[in-house]
């Protein structure tokens, strides 16, 4: 009896190639290499991102700014100049499991508040620049910083010291940075024109100061926290932040878009020859707190 004799490899493979062409279909030696799948970015809470805010506070880590985005649900940490590539790990490790929720970004320059000797509005031997003039009753007054009036009970409208404005009435600084100076020179004119208004992200803003005039720019973002440099330097909450430049001496100036009053500069980095980040005072949080009205 004849044994069949067993098909070669190649026979097999000429009737796999020809059942191939009759039904139509593509025949493979090996698997396709399986296809990879993108891991979907960590979504994050408001419980997680109010976490992680607190936890940056808690860091205690000098030259940073931080503010939650709700639309990218990040906490968006901005860092200057100073800030180390170890303490951009400590701020991610003080949060943890979430530290995958941080995002940060850069600024040139050191984040302080912008206090100076010189022009403009004097007392205690440094330079400040008026914000806003208010009223309540019939007694008028200005806002400026807290930061301002913490250093100076009196102030003038020249170095010399020769020409009295007022006293300081209030100053809260850190934590907030406003204060009030009462006019108490009869002979000084104090004109109007702004209405208090709340700013929003992406609006045109424009900010006056004794140093370096008036410059434009635009908000980027609301309901920030600065921890702020060297002396005089403090942790300051609920700021408004903006791409404006500003420079020593600027500090207490106004941002307004208009005739609508928003902020009382505070502090930041850069200049104006570079360009820089400021970050403001709301104005409302200050005429509530001492009840007067801007006019």
């Amino acid at each position: 009896m004849r044994i069949p004799r067993s098909p070669s490899r190649s026979h097999v493979a000429r009737s796999a190639r020809l059942f191939a062409a009759t039904v139509g279909v593509v025949v493979t030696t090996a698997l396709a290499a399986p296809t990879a799948v993108a891991a979907s970015p960590q979504t994050y809470g408001a419980s997680d991102l109010s976490a992680v805010n607190d936890a940056v506070q808690r860091s205690g880590v000098e030259g940073i700014a931080w503010h939650v985005d709700g639309a990218s649900a990040r906490v968006v940490v901005t860092a200057d100049s100073t800030v180390s590539r170890a303490e951009i790990t400590k701020i991610k490790q003080t949060a943890g499991a979430r530290a995958g929720a941080i995002r940060i970004e850069r600024a040139p320059g050191v984040f302080t508040p912008l206090l100076a000797a010189g022009d403009a509005i004097y007392g205690g031997g440094y330079r400040c620049s008026l914000g806003f003039n208010v009223v309540s009753g019939s007694t008028y007054y200005f806002l400026t910083a807290g930061h301002c009036g913490n250093v100076a009970n009196t102030w003038y409208t020249n170095s010399s010291l020769t020409t009295l404005i007022g006293p300081t009435m209030g100053s809260s600084y850190p934590g907030n940075d406003y204060a009030l100076v009462r006019y108490d020179n009869t002979s000084l004119s104090h004109p109007g024109g702004f209405a208090v208004a709340d700013p929003f992200i992406g609006e045109s803003v424009k900010r006056t100061g004794s140093t370096t005039g008036t410059h434009s720019g635009t908000v980027t973002a609301l309901n920030v926290s600065v921890r702020y440099v060297g002396k005089g330097g403090g942790t300051v909450r609920g700021m408004i932040q903006t791409n404006v430049c500003a420079e020593p001496g600027d500090s207490g100036g106004p941002l307004y878009d208009g005739t609508k009053a928003l902020g009382i500069t505070s502090g930041g980095s850069g200049d104006c020859r570079s360009g820089g980040t400021t970050f403001y005072q709301p104005v409302r949080e200050a005429v509530n707190a001492y009840g007067v009205v801007v006019y």
